[in-house]
């Protein structure tokens, strides 16, 4: 009976040992982002903050630590699907650029077409934007079309 209570005890102690260390292990994870816990966590930066009604919406690009997060970049005037890829690229670049990165640093991008039919045509001003090691990238055509007169938006995550 006594070696029966040891083996409960020990199992119990082991049990809280292990959700304690895990407890403190989330909590270490979760209050700081760098090595040295004494250095503050790194601020969020907003770039083209729009706004409706005095209020602000959303930011045209967010930089946290060293990634940039390019919100959704469309073309709203007359063109084909060559020439709305053509300037949706070269927004995102600008936005890059205030970020401190570049095409060349962009680790994921996000095309939403209005037309699947333009798959071809977007991929053929598309190539060779983003370097030599282009980013991961996922393509949909949006139901419904993407907002405004756009034929594409793109939005991308990049490191500086």
């Amino acid at each position: 009976m006594k070696a029966q209570r040891r083996s409960i005890l020990k199992r119990l102690f082991a049990s809280v040992a292990g959700i304690t260390g895990l407890s403190a292990t989330s909590v270490a994870a979760t209050t700081s982002t760098s090595a040295n816990p004494t250095e503050p966590a790194p601020e969020k930066e907003v770039f083209n903050v729009e706004t409706h009604q005095d209020v602000p919406l959303f930011s045209g690009s967010t930089k946290l630590g060293n990634l940039v997060f390019v919100a959704g970049k469309g073309y709203h005037k007359e063109g084909d699907i060559r020439v709305h890829t053509d300037e949706v690229l070269k927004e995102l670049e600008k936005e890059l650029i205030k970020a401190g990165s570049s095409m060349e640093k962009v680790l994921k991008v996000n095309v939403y077409l209005h037309d699947l039919n333009d798959y071809k045509a977007m991929n053929e001003v598309y190539k060779g934007r983003f370097g030599s090691k282009p980013p991961v990238r996922t393509t949909v055509a949006v139901y419904g079309g993407v907002p405004g007169s756009s034929l594409v938006e793109m939005d991308c995550i990049a490191y500086i």
